[in-house]
């Protein structure tokens, strides 16, 4: 075969750095070896068994076909009608598109909005993916590094200073995936101020959105009715309730042009989601199931409190207790490892088989990312193994 029989987009795309790891530690304990990893995003309980029996129902009932790209109405109202109820935001059903998980909400919006040479601003440090679908969309990452000294959050006269003639949109991700900040509703509207009158988007992933342990959650879209016109808000069922095998996500704009043109790429790769999925998401949506996501939350506030108390009693790594979602961003920078993340996540994993996403992976050197999404007793055991890492 002559000359390079590939694109260079799909060359250029790197794997999931957290999706690497957490295969290496597989690799690992498959191979005997007494593995503790801490770097997926998944939480270790069970979906709610309500959620699990209209699964079943819809099974029972022959609910087996095609549905509509976009999903099945009564999906789409729910959706609608939990924007309404929990963020003060009223959408259509027909300006609401569901897909297989964030991810492909977050591809859709990338692919529909970006041409060659577009900016969009992401504050670091940054789910690792977010970088990836812009380039892979023509698009330019422009980062903004944040710090322990902001919460890890950008404030208005960062957002201005970054602001090009090509920016076309900013990604806001309250909580954040690593550093669980949240941002409030006076820092959101500060950075509204900044935008109006301009055409850029805001793409507010708000996946972890019930996962909050300080304060409480306020959607961007429902600072004003500006934001609300240029947001696309990204939201899923995975993290709050336990659903990442079911892969649903979704995605709410006022744009209903904006919507079509996503819906009619999604009709040209994966189409409708699992329809059984789709049933059993409207249980997870509609109350069914608020107590279970209360008794989730209840047990990583939990984790949260005690992982930090004992992450901090370690000398040379200190850690913000985050505001939300379930991760630990450890600093690591007055450590023997200084800012090589890559190193300290990799001479642990072979050391004492414990698995951290270094923080390169999310644009920031000097840090680990530590997922809580698991037992106490692992977290103890973990972090001590860590403890005894930094011994020597």
């Amino acid at each position: 075969m002559k000359n390079n029989p590939y694109s260079a987009k799909i060359q250029n795309l790197a794997e999931s750095a957290t999706i690497a790891i957490s295969t290496l530690a597989n690799e690992l304990k498959a191979q005997g070896r007494d593995i503790l990893s801490f770097s997926a995003g998944e939480p270790d309980f069970d979906t709610p068994k309500v959620i699990k029996d209209a699964a079943i129902r819809a099974l029972d009932a022959g609910f087996t076909k095609y549905t509509a790209v976009a999903g099945i109405l009564p999906l789409r109202k729910a959706i609608a009608n939990k924007l309404e109820r929990e963020n003060n935001l009223k959408y259509d059903p027909s300006e609401i598109l569901v897909s297989n998980g964030a991810k492909q909400s977050l591809f859709n919006v990338f692919q529909a909005l970006i041409n060659d040479g577009d900016e969009v601003i992401i504050p670091s440090p940054y789910w690792v993916t977010y970088p990836e679908l812009v380039a892979y969309s023509g698009g330019k990452s422009i980062f903004i590094e944040t710090n322990e000294n902001t919460g890890f959050k950008i404030t208005a006269s960062m957002l201005r200073d970054a602001i090009t003639p090509r920016t076309k949109a900013i990604v806001l991700t309250t909580p954040s995936n690593p550093t669980g900040s949240v941002y409030t509703k006076a820092e959101l509207e500060a950075l509204s101020d900044v935008l109006k009158g301009s055409d850029i988007w805001v793409i507010s992933d708000e996946m972890y959105e019930k996962l909050i342990y300080n304060g409480s959650f306020v959607s961007s879209a429902a600072i004003s009715e500006d934001m609300l016109a240029r947001s696309i808000t990204i939201n899923g069922l995975s993290k709050s309730v336990a659903m990442t095998g079911w892969r649903i996500g979704y995605l709410a704009s006022k744009d209903k042009m904006l919507i079509k043109m996503m819906d009619n790429l999604q009709s040209q790769c994966t189409s409708n989601i699992n329809s059984i999925t789709q049933m059993a998401a409207i249980s997870a949506l509609d109350g069914s199931a608020d107590s279970d996501i209360e008794m989730m939350r209840q047990a990583f506030l939990e984790r949260c409190k005690e992982g930090a108390k004992l992450i901090n009693q370690i000398e040379n790594l200190s850690v913000k207790e985050p505001d939300g979602a379930f991760y630990f961003f450890i600093n690591i920078k007055d450590s023997a490892y200084g800012r090589d993340s890559m190193r300290f996540a990799k001479e642990l994993l072979e050391r004492e088989g414990v698995a951290l996403v270094p923080g390169i992976a999310f644009g920031m050197e000097g840090y680990v990312r530590f997922s809580f999404a698991c037992s106490l007793e692992q977290i103890r055991e973990g972090i001590g193994r860590i403890a005894r890492f930094l011994k020597g």
